[in-house]
């Protein structure tokens, strides 16, 4: 059962940018660390961000880091994943996780949303 909402999502030509949204209308994203995960067809699950729940900090899988930025704005219970310097191999559904802790085993997060399409095309 999601209990996480997703949006954001769009298509975007080569060297664009999208801000994908994650909210959590049932109880208080804060008290969470907060992963991105991404899945392309054929593809694995795989972590792309997370921000952690107390101190805020932050963690970047290789592919995107210096192109994309994980925020939390805990007044609006959201969590943000700015992307930017788009490439068509970040083409995916993105989902957003909560967890007790920043880890990439999608495993260990216990509440998930539905995805949204990012598709980087020209």
């Amino acid at each position: 059962q999601s209990e996480l909402v997703e949006s954001g999502g769009g298509l975007v030509q080569p060297g664009g940018s999208l801000r994908l949204s994650c909210t959590a209308p049932g109880f208080t994203l804060e008290y969470y660390a907060v992963g991105w995960f991404r899945q392309a067809p054929g593809k694995e699950r795989e972590g792309v961000s997370c921000i952690s729940r107390s101190d805020g900090i932050t963690g970047y899988a290789d592919s995107v880091k210096g192109r994309f930025t994980i925020s939390r704005d805990n007044a609006k219970n959201t969590v943000y994943l700015q992307m930017n310097s788009l490439k068509p191999e970040d083409t995916a559904v993105y989902y957003c996780a909560a967890g007790r802790h920043c880890t990439t085993n999608p495993l260990e997060y216990k509440y998930w949303g539905h995805g949204t399409q990012v598709t980087v095309s020209s």
